[in-house]
């Protein structure tokens, strides 16, 4: 049986909440959550300012977070939200952590490495595809991050 898109918004409501955090923080407002078994096993935002980490991007805080509550390092028939398209430096991560399914928000034309910049879901040096669907709630995502570097400008 398979998610439903009503499952699928849910689900990203909540990283999109993470993401606001991460905005009100000074950060890129970007949201992550690992979800197993219908269940939210860990949640992450962007954090690379304000922790001195470039790789402290949501979805790397998200899987760090989801291997210690496992006990593993391959996240295998987990799913993870993210309100942005992830980056090559996050593709890899969530390659490497066995993710079934990546669903996305907002597309990232300049740098997302799912199906925009590079196409990573389905690179033939991978050993691991990734199913994934790209702009759930699309437009409250790239709103919120349009209005986020507005605000910068």
């Amino acid at each position: 049986m398979g998610i439903s898109p009503a499952e699928d918004e849910a689900w990203m409501r909540y990283a999109f909440r993470l993401a606001q955090r991460a905005g009100e923080q000074g950060e890129v407002p970007v949201g992550a959550i690992v979800v197993k078994d219908n269940r939210c096993i860990a949640e992450g935002w962007n954090v690379p300012i304000t922790t001195h980490d470039p790789t402290a991007h949501a979805e790397m805080v998200a899987l760090r977070k989801a291997g210690r509550v496992l006990e593993n390092y391959r996240l295998c028939d987990a799913t993870l939200y993210v309100t942005l398209e992830p980056c090559v430096m996050c593709m890899g991560a969530i390659s490497h952590a066995r993710i079934k399914r990546l669903v996305f928000g907002a597309p990232d034309p300049k740098r997302g490495a799912v199906c925009n910049a590079l196409s990573l879901s389905d690179a033939s040096f991978l050993n691991h595809r990734i199913n994934w669907l790209g702009g759930v709630l699309e437009m409250e995502c790239s709103e919120l991050l349009r209005d986020f570097f507005r605000a910068r400008r």
